[in-house]
């Protein structure tokens, strides 16, 4: 903010430009704004008005307030110093100023479809004696033109690292750019270069994926005080894995092997890409004549002591293989039944014990009970022969 001094009878000049006629009053008033371009700073500041910071494309509103008036002419001047507004006339042939406000204490104006070209430094001006100037600074902002996340492979294998860079272009100031793998934050690297009053940033992230990265989205998410809210690219992550193997006993249910009873196992591989095919194998031996292998289905019957041993089931795709061993046992014919037997036998016991117990905990109460009345008795009886 300053003040400034110019010879007295600024009113004067003002009342001689409003009073000549119109032809001469354009050439009077540029004669008047170009002195008043000479004004020197001072003390004594009368008049004030705020900086202005707006969103490009938006609406910015200057106001040039006077605290004390006296009726002295306000006038508002561009940063090239050209008159936009003297009093509540407009010079400037630029349509987008539009009075709001005028009178003796104010003079306010607004500008519509801000672009970067209008940022700079615009002067109030008061003819008062001696003359004052004010100035205020509107600030541009420029959200990023465009936004855009590239992954350096469209498809990685699991334990690979991967580049991924994410771009805010052009924009002022410039952007803050926050990487996110599904909610969990990561730290990129960041590279600004500017043009021309413009900012490009450009985020570089490394990226090691693993399997349960697949389908989870890495964002890009930007910051910038022109955008409201979330300004955010993604790109879903496709990893390749190799397969995870399961094996199940589908038969029998109660998972007890006896001779002569039949097994069946299936075999369950998750991958990426799927398996296609997964084989069965007997380790250190060779498979028995008797099994029957169907896909990832493995059924042996009539089951015996031959039989024992560890069965395999192997599944792979491109990026690796894997397995799962499922080892055989059979009993005897008899070991569920004797198993059934002893099961019984235990209940029975502790049947048994538990109707022990609860009967001597009733003899015990009744015994107490007896005790306690028989005690009072023998003490009255004591206390009559006493007596």
């Amino acid at each position: 903010m300053a003040s400034a001094v110019l010879p007295s009878g600024p009113q004067c000049a003002a009342a001689a430009v409003a009073a000549a006629p119109p032809g001469l009053r354009l050439r009077l008033l540029l004669l008047l704004l170009s002195a008043a371009a000479l004004i020197p700073t001072g003390d004594g500041q009368n008049l004030f008005t705020k900086d202005v910071t707006v969103i490009e494309g938006e609406v910015a509103t200057i106001s040039c307030q006077v605290n004390k008036s006296d009726d002295s002419v306000i006038q508002l001047l561009n940063p090239n110093r050209q008159t936009i507004y003297f009093r509540d006339f407009r010079p400037l042939k630029d349509s987008r100023f539009q009075l709001l406000n005028f009178s003796s204490s104010e003079l306010k104006v607004s500008l519509t479809n801000v672009s970067i070209s209008d940022e700079g430094r615009y002067f109030c001006q008061l003819y008062t004696d001696p003359p004052q100037e004010s100035y205020t600074t509107i600030t541009v902002l420029v959200p990023p033109r465009n936004l855009m996340i590239d992954i350096q492979k469209d498809t990685a294998v699991e334990g690979e690292e991967i580049e991924v860079n994410c771009t805010a272009m052009a924009s002022k100031p410039a952007t803050t750019i926050r990487w996110f793998k599904g909610n969990k934050e990561l730290k990129g690297k960041s590279e600004v270069e500017e043009w021309s009053d413009m900012y490009t940033v450009t985020s570089q992230l490394m990226l090691k994926v693993h399997k349960e990265d697949d389908g989870v989205p890495v964002i890009c998410q930007v910051e910038h005080p022109a955008v409201t809210g979330n300004l955010q690219t993604q790109r879903y992550l496709e990893v390749q894995y190799k397969p995870q193997v399961h094996i199940q006993m589908t038969y029998p249910l109660q998972g007890l092997t006896r001779e002569g009873d039949a097994l069946e196992l299936t075999c369950e591989a998750i991958g990426k890409p799927q398996p296609v095919m997964v084989t069965w194998v007997r380790v250190d031996d060779e498979m028995p004549q008797h099994a029957v292998l169907s896909g990832p289905n493995l059924f042996i019957n009539n089951l015996n002591k031959t039989d024992n041993g560890t069965y395999r089931c192997e599944a792979s795709n491109i990026v690796g293989k894997a397995h799962s061993d499922y080892m055989l046992y059979v009993y005897d014919s008899r070991a569920g039944e004797e198993g059934a037997i002893r099961a019984v036998d235990h209940a029975v016991i502790g049947g048994v014990v538990a109707v022990v117990v609860f009967a001597m905990l009733c003899l015990l109460i009744i015994l107490g009970r007896y005790f306690a009345r028989h005690k009072g008795l023998f003490s009255l009886t004591s206390s009559s022969r006493i007596k």
